[in-house]
């Protein structure tokens, strides 16, 4: 009976990680497409002027590119197989990274989107990321 319990408790966290990873994918997928279609001017808000300032590209080019990057990340976390799943989580972890500053820009620039119309509801989106971070590293762990 020990033995149905441990493999019980060890298969358990695994089925958790699943379901979050294929959940983070599927967000990812929509998030590109977003970035792509429906949500493409909201996405401009967070990138950071400084960024256009100094890169000869524009906020569009932004939000296009890490839309095309959120679509290979989610559709890389739905379809591959470990160990290629676990260095794709790292990458999309390393990705929640880098688009930080443009939260931090958003929050700064009291720039509305997303529903993110109050300094309170940007500051709490910010403590949000590293959750993201942690859960793109967890759920595709081995």
């Amino acid at each position: 009976m020990k033995t149905t319990n441990k493999h019980m408790t060890k298969q358990r966290p695994e089925k958790y990680q699943n379901a979050a990873r294929l959940l983070m994918g599927s967000f990812m997928v929509l998030a590109g497409v977003g970035h792509l279609t429906f949500a493409r001017e909201d996405f401009q808000a967070q990138v950071p002027d400084t960024l256009t300032e100094v890169l000869p590209v524009s906020k569009d080019w932004v939000v296009l590119a890490s839309g095309v990057v959120e679509i290979g990340l989610g559709a890389a976390l739905l379809t591959l197989p470990q160990p290629q799943r676990q260095t794709f989580g790292k990458l999309l972890a390393a990705f929640f990274i880098a688009v930080f500053p443009g939260n931090i820009a958003q929050y700064l620039g009291h720039k509305d989107a997303f529903g993110l119309d109050t300094d309170q509801k940007r500051l709490g989106r910010l403590f949000f990321q590293p959750v993201l971070v942690a859960a793109a590293l967890w759920s595709t762990k081995k």
